[in-house]
């Protein structure tokens, strides 16, 4: 394996900038940002792996494990992440090996500013959830020195685990044709998401194929929460004309808002309009009424996450993998099935 020795002589620094450098702490010793990518690209070129045991050996720590690092974005999404956590440690309690699991929250679009995701100081692998398109470009961009596995997002470059977002738009688009409606509206959380815009122009696309419509004023955003979802709902009935007869909400969360606000306004569910939301969250099953959605596999992909991880961390896989799951519809009393 490289040695810090190795790579100041490539990069043609001294050994010391390269350490600094490779322990996440060139900002910190004001190392420019150009000395920093070179010493990190030749880090990459000879795959470099840091010897965190020996670091955290050096710091006392008693228990030696292989980390696991989960980056979650800092949004409303981490309602999510109880699902997904339960099914990493389920994972972790099947294998022979030992890990520990580091969480790191990060910030939405400055997945970047994250020193330890390029200098690979904290962590032997990661899990990537959440990350918007703006990180997702960063990440096509970098030279990373750690194995990295993205959830819920596409990649050429990473292993990813995802489900197909625009065909799951689709299948609520020819649900609501199926059962007659003919105005349709659609109610869009307002987060950078490659998935959230996929499962939108699904819907979308379809409606147009069958003939469906969706007036400018039926599509709405709002924030990824209750409220956001509930304001919306207020937003659509203070808009004035004919509400939609079905509306496709892109969260579970939003949908519990919706309900509020629609029976604050007297317009009954499903009798007067029919909701749809996404996800399935624990909380779908006890909306008054239940909430119609589409079944999110979280726990299922965290597993597969896990795994490709360790297989990439192991040396047992190097190119990388895509793994698709397939979403379904929950049929509850918000929405029937498909006629």
């Amino acid at each position: 394996m490289a040695s810090v020795k190795e790579i100041a002589k490539l990069a043609n620094v001294s050994q010391g900038t390269a350490s600094m450098v490779l322990n996440g702490k060139g900002d910190q010793y004001r190392i420019s940002t150009a000395t920093q990518q070179k010493i990190l690209e030749v880090a990459r070129r000879l795959n470099y792996q840091p010897n965190i045991s020996a670091r955290r050996l050096r710091s006392g720590g008693e228990t030696v494990l292989p980390i696991i690092a989960l980056f979650w974005a800092l949004d409303t999404r981490t309602f999510l992440m109880s699902r997904f956590l339960k099914a990493v440690q389920n994972s972790f309690n099947g294998m022979h090996d030992e890990y520990e699991l580091l969480v790191q929250p990060f910030v939405g679009t400055k997945l970047h500013e994250v020193r330890s995701l390029l200098t690979g100081t904290r962590f032997n692998g990661a899990i990537i959830a959440n990350a918007t398109e703006e990180d997702e470009q960063f990440l096509e961009q970098a030279n990373l020195l750690v194995p990295i596995v993205l959830y819920q997002r596409s990649s050429d470059k990473y292993t990813c685990v995802h489900v197909d977002s625009f065909v799951s738009g689709e299948r609520i688009a020819s649900l609501f044709a199926s059962r007659n409606h003919r105005e349709v509206g659609l109610i869009v959380p307002g987060v950078s998401s490659k998935a959230i815009r996929m499962r939108k122009e699904g819907f979308l696309s379809k409606t147009q194929e069958l003939g469906l419509t969706v007036k400018e004023h039926h599509t709405l955003y709002g924030d990824f929460s209750e409220r956001g979802g509930y304001e919306a709902i207020r937003q659509l009935l203070g808009s004035g004309g004919p509400l939609p007869t079905a509306l496709f909400m892109l969260s579970d969360q939003m949908a519990v808002g919706a309900l509020m606000a629609l029976d604050e306004a007297g317009v009954a569910v499903p009798q007067q309009i029919e909701i749809v939301g996404h996800d399935d969250d624990d909380v779908t099953r006890f909306t008054i009424p239940t909430l119609t959605t589409v079944h999110l596999p979280v726990e299922k992909m965290a597993k597969e996450c896990v795994k490709q991880l360790v297989d990439l961390m192991q040396h047992k896989s190097s190119e990388p993998v895509v793994r698709k799951f397939e979403t379904h519809i929950k049929f509850r009393k918000s929405c029937g099935g498909f006629i």
